[in-house]
């Protein structure tokens, strides 16, 4: 007699979203309580009001730096959007801002610095300039709407050698086609006539750039359903970085097994499977480095007095887990 699924459920190798991001509420729901903020009346990881956003980062100061960025380039004219639930306990951006945000005002990236290169992701040059939420409207012709933002920019000295890094917390997916989404396309790869692409019609250069870096040479990019479709978010920032001349950074959360799971060389999750769309010519400028491993580096060091409050936070008080990637 065969088994159940229950039964088989438990012998399932990799583990589950849902109690990855079970955790993460819990941790937060206790964190906002310790701190008494106020929270949502049915979600207690979730703060009163989007207004009430400082009060998930942990550092007032980090808040206040970004509060005095966003007014400087407002003043310029330039975009730094904060996300519509960047006052979540588990937004990724929040996240950003609380693991990254002290060593910007500090102007001190040595240990960062340390965590990337001991992982194989080069540096770049001396004197280099970071920035949240780096949007340049040019490169896709994105001259309405919200245009691409990437989530934090490590340029390099003349613009060689950036890092362009984008945030995943408790995210099971890159980001799909809002027309998708919306109804208005069938997903059908428009490859072989780009008349079908809305987006192309608009003037948009998605699909010029992927020609331009070889990418519809690749047969992954020949079958029927259009891969921007699912995966939009994702090839919009990896080529937002190649055209900027450097590099894409994946920084997640080791536990969510969204993007990785399980152990090299047969590890799943979307990371491993969309590499096999990239050129191989170009698969070495794309990277990954977990939360962990970053905060393995500060740990290293000593400094951070606030570094217990982000573990508390998001539950990575636990020093026995594995470090696996």
């Amino acid at each position: 007699m065969a088994n159940s699924n229950r039964y088989n459920a438990q012998s399932w190798p990799y583990p589950r979203h849902k109690e990855f991001e079970a955790q993460l509420r819990q941790s937060n729901a206790n964190w906002f309580a310790e701190k008494k903020f106020t929270v949502n009346n049915r979600i207690p990881y979730l703060l009163e009001k989007w207004e009430d956003w400082p009060n998930n980062i942990i550092l007032p100061k980090v808040a206040l730096f970004i509060q005095n960025e966003r007014g400087v380039r407002q003043k310029h004219n330039e975009g730094f959007p904060l996300h519509k639930y960047i006052h979540h306990g588990l937004s990724s951006q929040a996240m950003l801002f609380n693991l990254i945000g002290p060593l910007v005002i500090q102007d001190d990236f040595f240990l960062i610095k340390s965590a990337f290169e001991k992982h194989g992701i080069i540096w770049p040059k001396e004197n280099v300039i970071v920035r949240f939420e780096q949007e340049n409207r040019s490169i896709f012709n994105e001259d309405s709407g919200q245009p691409t933002s990437i989530d934090f920019v490590i340029q390099g000295k003349d613009n060689k050698h950036s890092l362009f890094i984008e945030s995943k917390l408790v995210e099971h997916e890159f980001g799909g086609c809002s027309l998708f989404a919306a109804g208005d396309c069938n997903g059908s790869n428009p490859v072989k006539n780009l008349r079908n692409c809305y987006l192309h019609h608009l003037g948009r250069k998605y699909w010029l750039l992927l020609e331009e870096y070889g990418f519809l040479d690749n047969p992954m990019w020949t079958g029927p359903i259009c891969p921007l479709s699912i995966y939009y978010q994702f090839f919009r920032e990896v080529l937002f970085a190649l055209e900027s001349g450097g590099d894409f950074v994946l920084l997640h959360d080791q536990r969510n097994p969204t993007f990785y799971c399980g152990e090299y060389p047969n590890e799943g999750g979307l990371m491993p499977f969309l590499i096999t769309f990239i050129p191989e010519e170009l698969r070495k400028r794309i990277h990954s480095i977990s939360i962990q491993q970053v905060i393995e580096s500060y740990k290293e060091s000593g400094k951070f007095a606030w570094l217990s409050e982000f573990e508390k936070k998001y539950s990575l008080i636990d020093p026995s887990r594995k470090l696996n990637r």
